[in-house]
């Protein structure tokens, strides 16, 4: 098997990535001829086109799984890191830009519990990159190669990964007490939700919905909607009057027990269920963040009743 230049597969990932040529040269500091360069040569060493030059920019299959061979490498040299700052704390140096650990987090989790959770590994010097998405997508970054884990509502473990749960995140349907007595004076009900607008965090967004059938009993909910692609800006906007939020209770707690936001539906809620996926490698820095995500969730996520003793 052919040995490949690892500057020529970070320039591979760099043109991925960064979604360009002049954007990898300008991370990678060296020039976009360079850039060329080193990718024709590395295309001319597996004998396939590694790069669609299209808008945006997209990797062929032979370069989807160079890319995850990157991935791996990277994460090698980061449990490398590990080992050697151990043995000698002094000698610890910076992350390396283009030696990124990329994981995939649902949007509601960075706003609530994960940050809080990879605290730690950050101020070790992990280089990480975390990418956004919803919580029912992000397992196809895992899927495609793009990252080495994600927090997903995906059960069975992708083929290559293993799965850990970490506890369900509460969903709750609030307003502005203002806006709930002007648009909502009998409460939201089976009828009354079609009259309001609700804030959704984009298109992909159906957690809206579900409430509605879950609670009232619907076979299918249309509703209303206006976007915000913040997990926190959609708390916002609820609260100035936008319309309905369904959002995380961990978000939203503050916000009711201050009087800024009401429960629409007290006792009624939809219980998302989160695990983290990650590829089925022995590595310390893998083991890191599964350990710092579950203990963080355990912290923060609604955990399993545990079975009652046997008799």
């Amino acid at each position: 098997m052919s040995t490949f230049d690892p500057a020529a597969l970070e320039c591979l990932a760099a043109i991925v990535e960064e979604g360009g040529f002049e954007r990898a040269a300008q991370r990678l500091h060296i020039t976009q001829s360079a850039v060329s360069q080193r990718l024709r040569a590395l295309e001319a060493q597996v004998g396939s086109v590694l790069i669609v030059r299209s808008r945006p920019l997209k990797p062929t299959n032979a370069g989807q799984l160079l890319l995850k061979h990157t991935r791996q490498l990277r994460l090698l040299r980061a449990d490398l890191e590990r080992d050697l700052q151990e043995l000698a704390p002094s000698a610890r140096g910076g992350a390396r830009e283009d030696e990124r650990i990329a994981i995939a987090i649902n949007a509601d989790s960075i706003a609530t519990w994960a940050l809080d959770a990879l605290s730690g590994l950050v101020r070790d010097r992990l280089p990480l990159e975390i990418i956004a998405d919803d919580q029912d997508f992000t397992q196809e970054w895992l899927r495609s190669g793009q990252v080495l884990g994600c927090v997903t509502t995906l059960k069975a473990a992708l083929r290559g990964c293993r799965v850990l749960p970490l506890g369900a995140m509460h969903y709750v349907a609030v307003a502005a007490p203002a806006f709930a007595a002007r648009h909502l004076p009998q409460g939201l009900t089976a009828h009354s939700f079609r009259d309001v607008p609700f804030v959704s965090f984009n298109r992909k967004d159906d957690m809206q919905a579900e409430f509605l059938m879950r609670t009232f009993g619907l076979k299918r909910a249309a509703v209303s909607r206006v976007f915000v692609p913040s997990s926190e800006g959609q708390v916002r906007a609820v609260a100035a009057g936008w319309g309905v939020g369904v959002v995380p209770e961990l978000l939203a707690r503050s916000w009711i027990e201050d009087g800024q936001l009401l429960d629409l539906a007290p006792g009624h809620f939809v219980a998302v269920q989160l695990y983290w996926h990650s590829w089925n490698l022995q590595s310390e820095v893998l083991d890191a963040l599964a350990d710092a995500l579950t203990t963080g969730a355990a912290q923060s996520l609604v955990q399993p009743l545990a079975p009652p003793p046997a008799q």
